[in-house]
């Protein structure tokens, strides 16, 4: 067998399933750091941007700045200089937590933008790439062997008879009704079903132009500002807040998952009743009533919020999760795209660690895959658990832990503390400050020898 050269660690044939924001910052990730076989494998048959706004705080635009997007996202986001977090039945605002000095203290903005220029703009970075390749309108159908390489079986719309992959690392970035981690925990602990846990919670996304703004001097003044809004109520929420350079708001709630018109699709998504939604929030104040009536008639969507239980373990051979597969979380932290492209980040930083001598080693792939599993697993568990907790502060009844709540409300962080942890700065600490590829890079030494 010839001698291995550097160049061999950069040949490995990686495979990517699913090209949201987590596979697509993977594909990058890899491109970035030099890997030159990159083949992307989605279900749907283009990108189709779509979707509401996203929240990117500075731990994931530290990420994207390094993936070299960075610049096109902040050209069109907002910069987050404040939250105003309200009663929702009389727009009282219990706290104003001041935010403007979120990049002096973390390096890098925190940003509101709508989702389709995060993926629009990481596509186009993909797009740059030579080393990656787009596989549109194919699906996993099964997963034969998971190591020394993984072979995979795809169905494509575009041939009648299925076909096989061989590659050397596989990386599956395929959402919360992930394929592969039914496949793999069926491999790996002979689980023939996914812990997948229903929240009892569902969210309305919202966009509402300037135009249909304009009769509403207040909420034209929400719009031309660089603040989110959280009205909060018992059992429910709205958040809201400027994308698109300030000329659409953005709207998302969470609220009991109660109302759904008709049964979920596949997408755990179902158009909505406007009615029903309305009635959702009929104790809230006038200025929310003013934002829902003008969501036009049919045009009401409602999601299922969903979460899945830890699972005992991300990695099986030389297959790996990524994102929603392994640790979908609620959205009351505004994490979910942020920790799916960080995976994928350190993923890429880790694999480019492995000994030239054993690139084609199947037990040391498994284990610098596992490496990043013990990189991101416990942080990744805390956030979710944390976005949890927070909803369920934000959604407290009357009584007595609802009154303490207020109280620490009105402190405004001085403490150091909010009750709803997206705008605490001790969380935000943790989380901002939090550089993934650096520790990626510091640690895989000592994690690879504990294995």
């Amino acid at each position: 067998m010839p001698h291995s050269t550097a160049a061999d660690v950069y040949d490995l044939r990686i495979v990517v399933i699913g090209a949201g924001m987590g596979g697509l910052g993977t594909a990058l990730a890899f491109a970035k750091k030099g890997f030159k076989n990159i083949s992307v494998y989605e279900t749907a048959s283009n990108l189709g941007f779509v979707g509401a706004g996203i929240q990117m705080p500075p731990n994931v635009m530290r990420v994207l700045d390094r993936l070299g997007v960075a610049p096109e996202i902040e050209a069109e986001a907002t910069d987050v200089q404040a939250t105003s977090i309200r009663q929702g039945s009389t727009n009282e605002e219990l706290a104003h937590v001041s935010m403007p000095d979120i990049r002096e203290k973390y390096g890098f903005p925190h940003l509101t933008g709508h989702r389709s220029n995060l993926a629009g703009s990481l596509y186009n970075g993909c797009l740059k790439e030579p080393a990656i390749k787009f596989h549109f309108g194919t699906s996993l159908v099964n997963i034969t062997s998971f190591s020394p390489k993984p072979t995979l079986i795809f169905r494509s719309r575009a041939q009648e008879e299925e076909f096989t992959v061989e590659c050397d690392i596989l990386l599956s970035a395929d959402g919360i009704k992930s394929p592969t981690r039914s496949h793999l925990l069926r491999a790996s602990h002979n689980l023939t079903q996914t812990e997948e846990e229903d929240t009892g919670q569902a969210a309305y996304r919202i966009m509402l132009t300037r135009e249909q703004l304009a009769p509403f001097p207040e909420l034209i003044k929400l719009l031309d500002s660089n603040t989110v809004v959280r009205w909060v109520g018992e059992r429910r929420h709205i958040i809201a807040y400027p994308v698109s350079n300030h000329n659409i708001y953005n709207i998302s709630t969470a609220h009991p998952d109660t109302n759904f018109a008709s049964a979920t699709s596949a997408t755990y998504t179902t158009k909505g009743s406007k009615s029903q939604m309305l009635s959702v929030f009929e104790t809230f104040c006038p200025l929310v009533q003013d934002m829902l009536n003008l969501v036009p008639d049919g045009e009401v969507c409602e999601w299922k919020l969903r979460i899945h239980k830890p699972l005992p373990t991300w990695v099986h051979g030389s297959v790996a999760l990524v994102g929603d597969a392994c640790h979908a979380t609620l959205p009351h932290l505004s994490q979910g795209a942020a920790m799916a492209i960080e995976d994928g980040a350190v993923l890429a930083e880790v694999v480019s660690e492995i000994p030239v001598e054993k690139i084609h080693d199947g037990e040391t792939i498994t284990k610098t895959l596992k490496v990043y599993e013990l990189l991101r697993k416990p942080h990744c568990t805390a956030l979710v658990d944390l976005a949890t907790h927070s909803g369920r502060v934000l959604h407290l009844g009357e009584g007595k832990a609802k009154e303490e709540r207020d109280k620490a409300f009105k402190e405004n962080g001085k403490s150091g503390s909010v009750p709803d942890k997206w705008a605490s700065p001790d969380v935000q600490k943790m989380i901002y400050a939090n550089d993934c590829v650096k520790e990626a890079r510091e640690r895989f030494g000592e994690l690879f020898a504990s294995l």
